[in-house]
């Protein structure tokens, strides 16, 4: 499968820059109270629950249209609803006879008494689902407060909605920060590291990026530091590996680019009495040392076997080339030196208003192949039982098509859809939430006719579970929204996800 470009990775000296100085202004507008009550919480209850643990989010940047996901199948009750608004971008059943082979049939999902199939793309799914290693939450979205089609429709509850629904932009955020009614300060994967933080001695942040500076991962105390799918990223102009300026036995080379670096980093020995050349000066520090113990990780992990993992699932993707990364930085954790990791990886290509039938499909394989390699290749270090992984999109499409040409036509923005949660913690082949009635203009469409569903389950709700699993002393201090919403930890909860 051909290699699918994702959001362009920061130049070295762009992230340096941006990080040094996107921290010093976030410090000036970040809530007083709400950073002591942060940093007070961690200092009392400090964070981690032992063993190591690593969550990776993965983002699909654009909307990932997940009404071709995870599809009603004939046993259904709402399977008319589905092929019959779903219109020329249905994936029916073969015994239909509205099937179409240009889109496929619905793969089954073995355990659910036929009513449930995803997209034909997606064997490898079906077999993560089947082995207990894969679940769905369904309905997923950006939430201020629980609403109703009624609520949605009454102007005087406007005030209940997230502000700019159907926007990417705004939609990606709300989604990363989790507090949709409030300007965006932190991200929650970044609160989460906050409290974390006080229980840890690594020698790496706990937030890694695989895709570029993120809103997850923006915390007030723990900076997020951003590595490439080949690893960290160095400084350029000094080789591959710096292999222009450095000789592994004898230090600097004696030449312009071994001179340079070694006046780089004298430079940055010094100290510095302005506090913005102070600060930017630590950024290079860290980076620069981080490097070194990023690629001793690499060096230090089952490269071969992770490898092989991703060869054998045929994944060949941007998506399979981060989560390989994130595979050899967990297999070789012991030079972080952190007791839990949050990862961030993610994929572009969502925005599906055109050629969905086709383009989408080919999102899919690209997506299923490479959680296969990476849920096997966690298997393969033994490691499974330690990590898991959770999908994030901007949300889904509409559900009716936006054309009646199958060649051509594509669906527009929505709002609640569903995601994927995977590895040895997850209570496997199962949905969890709740599956929306497809009826359009009715249900929880939300005022419209093209089937965008009110979602049923908070972006809140959904990562809490995962933030509890991952030890976060108490989720209601990074998910301040959460009280307005059914308990995800509570007994009988149908959100949580975890064995």
């Amino acid at each position: 499968m051909k290699k699918k470009s994702s959001a362009d990775y920061l130049t070295r000296r762009n992230f340096l820059g941006r990080s040094a100085c996107s921290t010093m202004a976030l410090t000036g507008v970040i809530d007083t109270l709400t950073n002591l009550k942060l940093m007070q919480s961690a200092l009392a209850q400090g964070g981690g629950s032992g063993g190591y643990k690593a969550l990776v989010v993965l983002f699909l940047y654009g909307g990932n249209d997940s009404n071709n996901m995870l599809i009603p199948r004939s046993a259904h009750p709402e399977y008319d609803n589905y092929k019959d608004n779903r219109g020329i971008l249905r994936i029916v059943d073969q015994s239909d006879p509205l099937h179409d082979a240009t889109a496929g049939a619905p793969l089954p999902l073995p355990g659910t008494s036929n009513q449930y199939g995803v997209h034909p793309n997606m064997q490898p799914v079906v077999d993560l689902f089947s082995s207990g290693d894969l679940s769905f939450m369904a309905n997923v979205g950006s939430l201020s407060w629980p609403v109703s089609r009624t609520d949605y429709l009454d102007p005087n509850k406007a005030g209940l909605l997230p502000p700019q629904l159907y926007s990417h932009s705004d939609q990606q955020i709300q989604w990363q920060s989790s507090i949709p009614d409030q300007p965006f300060r932190t991200g929650w994967g970044g609160r989460a590291a906050d409290l974390l933080a006080s229980s840890q001695g690594g020698t790496v942040s706990l937030s890694v990026s695989l895709a570029g500076i993120n809103s997850l991962q923006v915390g007030n105390q723990v900076s997020q530091y951003a590595v490439t799918s080949n690893g960290a990223i160095p400084l350029s102009g000094y080789g591959t590996d710096y292999a222009n300026a450095l000789n592994g036995s004898s230090g600097y080379n004696n030449n312009d680019a071994g001179r340079r670096l070694e006046a780089f980093d004298m430079i940055t020995e010094h100290a510095h009495s302005h506090l913005l050349e102070a600060g930017y000066n630590d950024v290079v520090k860290n980076s620069r040392t981080n490097e070194g113990i990023v690629n001793d990780a690499v060096a230090a992990s089952n490269e071969a076997a992770i490898d092989a993992e991703f060869t054998a699932a045929n994944a060949d993707s941007s998506i399979a080339d981060q989560l390989k990364m994130v595979a050899k930085l967990i297999s070789g954790r012991s030079a972080l030196n952190n007791d839990c990791q949050i990862f961030f990886c993610a994929a572009g290509g969502y925005d599906t208003h055109a050629n969905q039938i086709s383009s989408h499909g080919g999102l899919m394989t690209d997506l299923s192949t490479s959680l296969k390699a990476f849920n096997e290749s966690m298997k393969e270090i033994g490691d499974n039982d330690k990590v898991m992984l959770m999908s994030h999109s901007d949300f889904t499409r509409t559900l009716t098509p936006n054309g009646t040409d199958v060649g051509t036509s594509g669906s527009d923005h929505g709002w609640g859809g569903h995601q994927i949660v995977m590895g040895g913690p997850v209570d496997g082949g199962k949905i969890f939430g709740t599956f929306p009635q497809l009826i359009v203009n009715g249900g929880i469409d939300a005022g419209t006719t093209r089937g965008r569903w009110i979602p049923s389950t908070s972006v809140d709700q959904y990562a809490a579970v995962a933030a509890d699993w991952l030890g976060v002393p108490n989720v209601n201090d990074i998910f301040p929204n959460l009280v307005r919403f059914d308990d995800p930890l509570a007994s009988g909860s149908n959100v949580n996800y975890v064995l």
